[in-house]
């Protein structure tokens, strides 16, 4: 199977599964996935965030979710329990479908390496 299709396939599972369980079954959107990212990486999982905090929370995602890609390295954790990245590279200027496809993919090797999809 081509890459293209696999990530295809793995997303529309993905996207299956979390608006299933966190959106009642609305199909949730890409932001939507990112800020769900962000929760679990900071681990509080159960309080409501302030709309400051709900932007860092999708920073911290976007971060976590490419550092693997070689874009950021975590640094430590605040005193708050949040935690911060350091930018190694600058992102190449992208098209925003081409931004999409970059997250999709970032997103889809992070549930993999949770082990919450294969």
């Amino acid at each position: 199977m081509a890459r293209d299709e696999q990530l295809k396939e793995r997303w529309e599972a993905l996207v299956k599964m979390l608006s299933d369980r966190f959106a009642d079954g609305d199909r949730l959107d890409l932001d939507a996935i990112i800020y769900l990212v962000g929760v679990q990486e900071l681990g509080q999982l159960h309080r409501k965030f302030k709309k400051d905090e709900k932007i860092n929370l999708m920073h911290i995602a976007i971060c976590r979710l490419l550092e693997p890609f070689g874009y950021y390295e975590f640094e430590y954790f605040d005193e708050a329990g949040w935690p911060h990245y350091k930018m190694l590279e600058q992102l190449p200027p992208l098209k925003a479908g081409e931004q999409s496809v970059l997250m999709k993919d970032a997103i889809v090797q992070y549930f993999v390496e949770k082990e919450v999809i294969e």
